[in-house]
């Protein structure tokens, strides 16, 4: 289940559906096609992880019980590898110790069977709701730049800008505080963790605005990284 994390995922598409019971997963993808998702079903562990490794879903049903081993290990690991995606556990394991250890393992939500369909649609869209709104805030828009916190990605009208991890950093920051003012002091205590800012981190603050002004504004008529004077720094686009 390894991925490259340092590559964008494709745009989450459909449910993944995890379970071996053909009768449930058959009523499963019936019922959410009608609601208009796209299902797809696997009935094995090492399926479901060759399907992280395409195009990912936008939420996993999962039972735990299934041939080749325990769901509850295999959510584990999803998480460990930085897979966000919501997750609603849905099992015949009814007990309140194993609803916790599903949920302390990175499950979103947790229903027992039997169940209802329309209680697991209304969840189904309650948290794809909730996975929406996080997502955006994962991204700050400047005029035509995205900054992508989530996956560290920065782009200019829609083309990728190659950053180090600071020049990231430090944009971030800047995109964090977007249309305010960004001192030296707050780059220094917040971007390189130190409380007392010495002449040498000053330049060094100010190499990395010049690389991040070479490419982000670089030939383009709107710049967006303005220096302050007498403060420092700021993230802002032109008023429309």
């Amino acid at each position: 289940m390894e991925r490259d994390k340092s590559s964008a995922d494709p745009a989450p598409s459909g449910l993944l559906v995890i379970e071996d019971d053909p009768r449930v997963s058959e009523s499963l993808a019936r019922g959410l096609g009608e609601a208009g998702f796209e299902v797809r079903t696997v009935r094995l562990l090492a399926e479901a992880t060759a399907a992280m490794a395409g195009l990912p879903p936008a939420l996993l049903i999962l039972d735990l019980s299934l041939p080749d081993g325990d769901g509850v290990e295999w959510l584990r690991q999803l998480r460990r590898n930085g897979h966000r995606q919501p997750v609603i556990i849905l099992t015949a394991r009814d007990a309140i110790a194993d609803r916790v250890i599903g949920l302390e393992e990175g499950a979103d939500d947790y229903l027992a069977k039997p169940f209802s369909f329309s209680e697991l649609l209304a969840r189904v869209r309650a948290r794809l709701r909730t996975a929406a709104r996080e997502s955006a805030a994962d991204v700050a828009r400047v005029s035509d730049l995205e900054v992508d916190r989530r996956h560290r990605e920065v782009r200019r009208a829609g083309r990728l800008v190659e950053l180090t991890a600071r020049e990231f950093d430090v944009l971030a920051y800047l995109a964090q505080w977007a249309g305010h003012p960004v001192s030296r002091d707050m780059l220094a205590r917040d971007i390189w963790k130190v409380n007392r800012r010495l002449t040498p981190l000053d330049n060094v603050i100010d190499v990395h605005l010049s690389h991040l002004r070479d490419k982000i504004d670089r030939g383009r008529e709107e710049k967006l990284i303005r220096t302050v004077r007498g403060v420092g720094f700021m993230l802002a686009g032109d008023a429309p």
